[in-house]
């Protein structure tokens, strides 16, 4: 995938446009960079154009300057897409990625053709006290990266991925999120509960993996039930579905992608 950057931004972004095809858009997990979907792609090429982000402090987007804040990526994702003429695109989120794709179909959602958020939450109706108890657990973790980012990353493999092969390739890519970009994290409390809950004008695709932890695949379940959307809990993964069982993420992205074209 080609390396772009978005001018007057510190946004870098990755390109497959081979395909002449539909968008398929991927945002990554926190802590990490958008090669967490190497499979993804590897996957999708030729059979979707393919645009991935780095999100604010991770990756490649981290030359930043003063005023740029976490909540500002789907404007930014929004220019991606008028400089490169995408009309509409999927949308695909795991983890951190999900809530910012959500943002996006609030802002964008003609822009919108579906959602795929695995290991996320509905962004609109986040119940306060899970959403306390989800920032005293991410303090918890941030306090202790303060010290040291490898003994974070230990810690945080066990949490995001469930396969030994899936752990490895989470801890190499969190060991490179550098300290510093851990001031851009608060800015999420923005995107949260900002926008009504709403009847949706496109389809909407939610799950996690069976080993994630017990209130992910409550919020999960919850979730998929009031909107009466497509679920998935995969077997043998854990928070980053994607990663720990790759070949069944893509096979089932891609049987609800070509649901949503029908």
């Amino acid at each position: 995938m080609e390396t772009l950057y978005l001018d007057n931004s510190p946004i870098a972004y990755y390109i497959d446009d081979t395909a002449n095809k539909e968008w398929l858009v991927f945002i990554h997990a926190a802590f990490v960079d958008r090669r967490m979907f190497e499979k993804q792609f590897d996957y999708f090429s030729g059979k979707y154009n393919l645009l991935a982000v780095d999100i604010l402090g991770h990756g490649n987007s981290i030359h930043t300057r003063k005023g740029d804040s976490i909540d500002k990526m789907s404007d930014w994702l929004n220019r991606i897409f008028q400089k490169h003429n995408i009309p509409a695109a999927h949308f695909v989120g795991v983890s951190l990625g999900s809530v910012f794709i959500q943002d996006f179909a609030n802002k964008y959602e003609n822009k919108v053709l579906s959602l795929s958020c695995f290991g996320g939450y509905d962004i609109n109706n986040f119940d306060i006290k899970r959403q306390n108890a989800n920032s005293k657990a991410q303090m918890k973790m941030m306090i202790k990266a303060l010290f040291s980012i490898k003994s974070f990353a230990k810690s945080n493999k066990k949490i995001s991925a469930y396969t030994d092969e899936a752990q490895t390739a989470f801890y190499n890519l969190n060991i490179e999120f550098p300290k510093k970009s851990f001031m851009y994290m608060s800015g999420l409390q923005k995107l949260v509960n900002k926008y009504p809950k709403r009847q949706r004008q496109y389809e909407l695709l939610v799950g996690c993996g069976e080993h994630d932890i017990p209130m992910e695949i409550e919020i999960v379940n919850e979730w998929a039930e009031y909107e009466n959307c497509d679920k998935i809990i995969f077997k043998g993964a854990g928070h980053c579905v994607n990663m720990d069982t790759p070949q069944d993420f893509n096979t089932s992205l891609e049987k609800f992608l070509q649901k949503c074209n029908k």
